[in-house]
Formats: structure tokens, C-alpha cells, sequence
């Protein structure tokens, strides 16, 4: 199953993309943008702790929540118990209409990545039903651990 791979943009180009969402690219955001951007796998707040060990707590969650709620990255429950976070790619607005895709746990590696070629069909609900959210997560073994 081949993955798609978000177009990734410069280091110089990370604080205009920040701009353009009405970020204020402080140091700390690009850093974590950066970070996020490095890897395929989606991370938990912990694991964007433990890479910044010396950074205050309530500045990268801060940083985490400004992205999401500026449609930088999506937040992924993948059955763990650990909500985890991915960034969005080019032109996505995060809408449960058009831009749902499935994701992928790996049960060997523990990691969750985003299959954004694979995209989640409409669902028409019965009516007086309202979508919030949704979340397909399929489980199994990646390609890197089926080797």
C-alpha cells in the first residue's frame, strides 16, 4: 500500500506557509512545523516533548492546538488512546464533506500515518443526523515492518 507523500516545502518557506494561515512564525512553531514535516508518521504530544526536552510544555501543546485550529495539521485517534497529530496537506481545509482520507497503524512499529491517496467516501446520513467528525484508521502491518 503506497503512501502518499506531502509536497514538503523549504525550511525558508515554512514562515510564509505560517503567515498565509495568520500564524505569527515564532521560533518555537516553525521548529515543531519542521519537526512534524521530517516525519511520515503522525506523533503524539509526547513524542513533540521529548524532541524539544527543553521546551515548556504549555508552548508546544499551544503550538499544536494553534495548528489545528488553523487547519496546519489534523488531529488522528488511532485506537491507542493518544490522540496524535499530522500535518495537512497543500489546500486542505480539514472539512469531513471533502478532505477525510484513511489512516494506517502499524502494530509492530507502533506508528500511524496518513493515507491521503485513499480518500473516505461521502456518507449520507439519515436526517436530523449532523457530522462532526470522522476517522476510518485501518490496522495491520506497514511496508516497513512486513519486510
Amino acid at each position: 500500500m503506497k503512501t502518499k507523500t506531502i509536497e514538503k516545502p523549504q525550511l525558508s518557506n515554512i514562515e510564509p506557509l505560517l503567515q498565509k494561515s495568520n500564524i505569527r512564525p515564532t521560533a518555537m512553531r516553525i521548529l515543531v512545523y519542521k519537526f512534524l514535516l521530517e516525519n511520515e508518521a503522525a506523533k503524539a504530544l509526547i513524542d513533540i516533548e521529548n524532541h524539544f526536552a527543553k521546551s515548556d510544555r504549555t508552548t508546544l501543546y499551544r503550538t499544536i492546538k494553534t495548528f489545528e485550529d488553523k487547519g496546519i495539521v489534523h488531529q488522528i485517534d488511532d485506537g491507542t488512546g493518544t490522540a496524535k497529530y499530522a500535518l495537512c496537506e497543500e489546500g486542505c481545509n480539514c472539512e469531513i464533506e471533502t478532505d477525510l482520507h484513511l489512516h494506517f497503524h502499524c502494530k509492530i512499529c507502533d506508528e500511524t500515518i496518513c493515507l491521503t491517496d485513499h480518500k473516505i467516501p461521502q456518507i449520507n446520513l439519515p436526517n436530523g443526523f449532523s457530522a462532526e467528525n470522522a476517522n476510518l484508521v485501518i490496522k495491520g502491518i506497514c511496508d516497513k515492518c512486513s519486510c
